[in-house]
């Protein structure tokens, strides 16, 4: 649309600056017809002059510390319009143009070198600005293609991280319970299926989140039995609400770890969400003894990456808290909606 706009203003302008042209010589005396056929032939060749420097201008943009050239090449573009024009209107066989022409030489000259200039000037800052338009482009596709990729490595880093503690709760149930273990190994099986299934889907509904979830904690529950509970409480609008897909995963397996680790005794870990100010703020509490239940292996990806996801696609370091308080671990998600 800007590039039909950029011709039909160009054309416009030649168009009435070539009857003014002419209206002008008409004051001066020339005969109308005579008036018509020096702007047609003056502005013939200037238009041309113009479009070869706009075409220039088009694949090379000097700098500015290189602008100074333009202004010496104007002077030359003058000078070749002059000499085509002199010597074409002695073609039409009327003295009194060559005559006049000649005549008023400087004064045309001087109004060439204007309008080149201003023809230079306005071309120099469109193209400067579709020049600055494409650079921001491409600087934005470029941070969108590396915060997909980070994204996309956080995801597949997510999988091995829950698979490997997976496949080591298995093996714990493998001599002491084989058919618990088998049971493991079926849920393991239908959860990574389910989540494949999923993996083009950046976003899902609270709701289906939640069946996610569901299937990681069926897992859990065999291997921790009794001693884990999770109770899950969820406003109506909150289910609806999207999230990042396998957001709260993570959040979760953190609770369970600082809840469950090194203790013996049951555990209720508590999810609630509601809405709030056009977010879906999530929480999940569990209990927590910075002497007993600290774990003591882990490298803290979990919430890690959950605060690196929400960084990368909303660019806010407040979207997680975390924090303990009077032997409850709280961890509080808030996902703006788009």
């Amino acid at each position: 649309m800007g590039s039909y706009l950029h011709k039909f203003l160009y054309l416009g302008f030649w168009f009435l600056w070539s009857a003014i042209h002419a209206l002008i010589l008409s004051e001066w005396g020339y005969h109308p017809k005579d008036a018509w056929m020096d702007s047609l032939v003056s502005n013939v060749w200037l238009a041309t002059v113009c479009a070869f420097i706009t075409y220039c201008l088009r694949y090379y943009l000097p700098r500015r510390e290189r602008l100074t050239y333009l202004l010496l090449l104007s002077v030359v573009f003058v000078v070749v319009w002059t000499a085509a024009a002199r010597y074409t209107i002695p073609l039409f066989e009327n003295s009194m143009l060559t005559d006049n022409f000649s005549d008023t030489l400087y004064l045309r000259a001087a109004i060439a070198w204007l309008i080149i200039i201003c023809v230079i000037l306005m071309n120099v800052i469109w193209y400067t600005q579709e020049e600055q338009k494409e650079q921001e482009r491409r600087k934005n596709e470029a941070e969108r293609i590396a915060k997909d990729a980070e994204l996309f490595k956080l995801r597949q880093q997510l999988q091995p991280h829950f698979l490997f503690n997976s496949l080591n709760s298995i093996s714990a149930l493998v001599v002491s319970d084989p058919r618990a273990a088998r049971g493991m190994v079926h849920q393991l099986s239908d959860y990574l299926r389910s989540t494949l299934k999923k993996e083009e889907d950046k976003w899902v509904t609270l709701s289906e989140e939640f069946e996610y979830l569901q299937l990681y904690l069926d897992i859990e529950k065999v291997r921790f039995g009794n001693r884990l509970s999770v109770n899950i409480k969820s406003s109506e609008d909150s289910l609806q609400m999207k999230l990042p897909a396998l957001l709260l995963q993570p959040v979760v397996e953190n609770a369970i770890k600082f809840g469950l680790y090194d203790t013996i005794g049951n555990v209720d870990i508590g999810i609630r969400s509601a809405v709030a100010e056009n977010m879906l703020v999530i929480t999940v509490q569990n209990p927590f003894d910075f002497e007993v239940s600290k774990p003591k292996t882990g490298t803290g990806f979990g919430l890690n990456s959950v605060h690196r996801r929400l960084h990368l696609l909303f660019g806010r370091t407040d979207l997680l808290n975390a924090q303990g308080n009077e032997n409850v671990f709280t961890t509080t998600i808030k996902v703006p909606q788009l």
